[in-house]
């Protein structure tokens, strides 16, 4: 069947359906993320694995695409490497016999602070596209922000019930837009994400010089769909559009994060889109402080950009985040296993975060602050 431009770009909503989920000790957190393990490759025991794995499943010049940044890709480099650079302090006796990573956003329950973001075409890595990835989402507890550029209708992956779906939207013309806002609302999207940091593009070097086009049988929203540009005063309009809370995704500025809020935003997205736009950026971890400081608990601040690791999420946390999503790291464990991969990788993460929480003595993510950085 053949899927219109508008079930594209609308096939990212959901109802959400989450729970909390029962504390669980260290050891029965490590036993379910053993067997998770040996359900499909015990030689993937990190991320790293897992991209290593991808890059043979995803045609090279869609990997192009996927894994391709702005210029010279300094800004993807510093995203990982800015974790790596921050130190942890570890604390010792503690009680941290039993680890709670439970989290709450926007009212609604999580059994940890890792989510899916939004990345395009999900069909480039796997046949099932975001179906799968639904799927691997449920299974891992995980929330989900559905693309835009989604390959599969949102009624579809709306009805595989992951924990929390959001729908990103990337403004369009006015009409149009508000259709989908509206359309995404009736389908039981809970939040609206609006990526406001493209106005265009960056120079996609590595991604141009790979020759990649999308396949016709993938539908998905260009550049040249992207056609009106926003400001300030516009999320009146799109806030007015539905009943749903507007998230800013694409905040490094301390003084966007209080305009943002100022004009009704409901939470903060630190991110520098991955550095697929303007090279040189700050890596995000690197600017979630100054947005935590300027916000001060008003709304949620959530960041994504190069988490690798269980002790990133932690150091994100510790930070001020409220939670963190991952973008790429999904995107290889859907191309090496399906659904199975994208729950492998939150699952991955999530013990990660746990050995880490124990080591640094925080058994609650509300425990977590900036003590456990070595400054």
């Amino acid at each position: 069947m053949t899927v219109s431009r508008r079930d594209a770009v609308l096939s990212t909503l959901a109802l959400t359906a989450s729970s909390m989920l029962a504390e669980r000790t260290t050891a029965e957190r490590t036993a379910l993320a053993h067997a998770e393990h040996a359900r499909f490759d015990d030689k993937l025991l990190n991320l790293d694995d897992y991209e290593q794995a991808a890059r043979s499943k995803i045609p090279a010049v869609a990997w192009e695409y996927i894994e391709g940044g702005a210029a010279d890709e300094i800004t993807v480099r510093w995203n990982r490497d800015a974790y790596r650079a921050i130190r942890l302090l570890p604390r010792q006796l503690k009680d941290v016999g039993t680890l709670d990573t439970r989290v709450t956003l926007l009212g609604h329950d999580l059994a940890h602070p890792i989510l899916l973001a939004p990345t395009a075409s999900h069909r480039l890595a796997h046949p099932e596209g975001e179906i799968a990835t639904a799927r691997g989402a449920r299974d891992a507890s995980a929330g989900m922000v559905l693309s835009s550029y989604t390959t599969v209708p949102v009624e579809s992956v709306a009805a595989i019930k992951p924990p929390l779906l959001w729908f990103q939207l990337y403004v369009q013309e006015k009409s149009y837009t508000r259709d989908l806002i509206q359309r995404a609302a009736a389908a039981g999207c809970t939040a609206l994400c609006l990526t406001v940091d493209t106005p265009n593009s960056g120079a996609r070097n590595r991604q141009d010089r790979s020759g990649f086009t999308f396949p016709p049988n993938l539908p998905h929203i260009t550049s040249a769909n992207v056609e009106y540009p926003i400001m300030w005063k516009d999320l009146e309009w799109i806030r007015a559009a539905s009943s749903m809370p507007v998230l800013l995704k694409g905040i490094l500025h301390p003084d966007d994060a209080e305009l943002g809020i100022q004009a009704g935003a409901a939470g903060i997205m630190v991110s520098n889109h991955g550095g697929r736009n303007l090279d040189t950026t700050p890596a995000t971890i690197d600017a979630l402080p100054r947005v935590v400081d300027k916000v001060r608990g008003r709304v949620p601040v959530f960041v994504d950009g190069g988490i690798r690791r269980g002790t990133d999420v932690l150091k994100a946390l510790a930070n001020g985040a409220s939670a963190v999503m991952i973008g790429r790291p999904y995107v290889h464990g859907l191309a090496v296993n399906g659904a199975a991969g994208v729950t492998a990788v939150v699952n991955i993460l999530r013990h990660e975060l746990e050995l880490a929480m124990a080591l640094t003595g925080k058994p609650t993510i509300k425990s977590l602050d900036r003590s456990v950085i070595f400054a």
